[in-house]
Order: structure tokens, then C-alpha cells, then sequence
């Protein structure tokens, strides 16, 4: 790994020169970008060339800044850039990475009486709108015979839907780690459902049109260095649990387990992944969440990674 990252770290600082200062949009608990924020990687291989950070609670808020010209890059789950093209913002899915199976549930407390997703039927859900937990929600209730109107939608952040939770304010919720993980070492919970079994939603690197356009570059260079830092991530759970805990105020076993399920990358976006961040659309436009038909495919960028090969 090391030699591997010396190599690009010897050929980026030469694309620094003639691009502008990156602003990047990052999540504490999206992990990976955090992971390259926390070691100064970047900040490294583009030698002399401004690097900024902005960290966002989720999705929908950074692709709002994206969409003002605030970042030029970032990362989000499969439902953000949906509701983003769907309200005309101008977005490029550069990369994708592995589809998530089990950092993400829709739970309910364990003296609850639902036992099945279908139980949620007129019981109020929290969920962050626009989110990944968005699209789980929709298609676990899909599987069940269910539409988001049959349910009592309660659209909360992650730490405002863990208080509701915890007061009796809702009656399921449905988050991505390390929320999960802390809920169910936090407090007694039943899990009716995560991705098993239901259509796969990749995660995205999304860039402005812009700078893809005036850098296409640097956006592969920087692309490159997400791969190989995917790639070690992967590989070192508890180096990355003991560097991602005390950044997110969390203990360690809760960042371990999160970890433990989870898988990092940044692979090119196959005709595979554009296909099924299609079917993500196209279940958003039948439940009538967004106001119009969008089409993936005019959206993606070509990169041609080496490091993912």
C-alpha cells in the first residue's frame, strides 16, 4: 500500500500547479472521506494546492452546496443525487462504491409489537429525507405489499430521529452506521430490515459538471487516491476505528462494528451500477417522491480508474 501511494503521491503534486483550490463535502459518518480528511492525504499529494473541507450531516445538504458552487466534490448514498437531478442540479456521478447489505436497518425498540416491516402500517418512521435510509424504507415497504403513504413519514435528522426515538416520539427509524450501531448497543432494538434482499443502492463520489470540466485531471488523480485509500481501509479495521472514534466522539467498539460491515472502494460507474441507480429513480418516480422522470446515463462521468482494475 505504501509504495502504491507513493507512486501517485509523486505524480499528483505535478497536477497541482494548474488547477484551483478542491472543496470537498464530507461526512463524519460516511467514513471514507473522513478517513483522507483525518490523515492529510490530500493535503500531501497535491502539494501547494489549497485543499478545503466542509463537512455536512448528509446527503441532501451537500448536494445543495454542490448545486450553489459551495464544493466541487463528495460523497452521498444513491438517493441524494436522484432527488438532486430531479430538482435540475447539474451533477456528475464520477465514481461509485460497494452497495451497502447490512450498515443500514430500519429498527424498532425491542418491546415493540411489529415484527415485519408490514407491521409499520400507520406508525410513524423517522428518516432523514432524501437520504439512503429514504430509498430502504421505500423499497422494504414496496416488498411488503407497502407505499411511504401508508406510513407516517417523519422527516428528522439523525440525531433529531435519535431522540424521538428515545422519548417515544416515533415508533421505527431507519439510519446508515454509525447510528445504527450505537442505537443497538445504546438501547434494546429489533431489526425488521436492512438490504437484504432488496435492490442494491451503490454510494456515490459526485462532482460538479464544472469541475470535471475545467480539471478532469486532477478529479482522476483524486479519484485514484480514494481507490487505494478504499482499498487499505478495507484491509485495517481497527487503524481505521481508532482514528474515526475519537473524531466522532464515539467508543470504539461502536465504530468497530460499523466498520466491520462495511466495505470502501471508488470504482468506476458500469452500465451495472448505472442500472441500478436507475431502478433507484424509478422507484422514487412511481411513489410520486420526485416531481419528475430523471435518467442516470446522461449523468456519468468517464473515468478510467487503474487502480480499480
Amino acid at each position: 500500500m505504501k509504495n502504491i501511494v507513493a507512486g501517485l503521491l509523486l505524480a499528483l503534486p505535478l497536477l497541482a500547479h494548474s488547477a484551483p483550490a478542491i472543496t470537498i463535502g464530507f461526512q463524519k459518518s460516511s467514513g471514507l472521506l473522513g478517513i483522507l480528511k483525518n490523515q492529510g492525504t490530500l493535503e500531501k499529494a497535491f502539494a501547494g494546492q489549497q485543499i478545503k473541507w466542509i463537512e455536512f450531516p448528509a446527503g441532501p445538504q451537500m448536494l445543495e452546496a454542490l448545486n450553489a458552487g459551495s464544493i466541487d466534490f463528495g460523497s452521498t448514498g444513491a438517493p441524494p443525487p436522484v432527488f438532486g437531478q430531479a430538482a435540475g442540479i447539474d451533477l456528475l456521478y464520477v465514481a461509485a462504491e460497494p452497495a451497502p447489505v447490512n450498515s443500514e436497518a430500519i429498527f424498532v425498540p425491542k418491546e415493540s409489537a411489529a415484527r415485519t416491516v408490514a407491521d409499520l402500517k400507520g406508525k410513524k418512521v423517522a428518516f432523514q429525507k432524501g437520504s439512503g435510509s429514504h430509498f430502504l424504507l421505500a423499497s422494504a415497504l414496496q416488498k411488503a405489499g407497502l407505499k411511504l403513504s401508508d406510513i407516517k413519514p417523519v422527516y428528522l435528522s439523525p440525531s433529531d430521529a435519535r431522540a424521538a426515538f428515545v422519548s417515544g416520539g416515533i415508533d421505527a427509524w431507519v439510519v446508515w452506521d454509525p447510528y445504527f450501531a450505537s442505537a443497538q448497543k445504546s438501547y434494546q432494538v429489533r431489526v425488521l430490515s436492512d438490504y437484504t434482499g432488496l435492490p442494491q443502492a451503490n454510494g456515490f463520489y459526485l462532482a460538479s459538471r464544472k469541475f470535471a470540466a475545467q480539471s478532469p485531471k486532477v478529479l482522476a488523480a483524486l479519484l485514484e487516491q480514494v481507490a487505494l485509500t478504499g482499498q487499505w481501509a478495507n484491509a485495517h479495521t481497527k487503524e481505521v476505528s481508532a482514528m474515526l472514534a475519537p473524531q466522532m466522539g464515539l467508543p470504539v467498539d461502536i465504530v468497530e462494528t460499523w466498520q466491520r460491515r462495511t466495505r470502501y472502494g471508488a470504482v468506476p460507474v458500469s452500465a451495472a451500477i448505472a442500472a441500478n441507480q436507475q431502478r433507484v429513480a424509478d422507484v422514487f418516480y412511481q411513489q410520486k417522491l420526485i416531481p419528475k422522470a430523471i435518467s442516470v446515463a446522461g449523468s456519468i462521468w468517464p473515468w478510467q480508474s487503474a487502480t480499480a482494475r
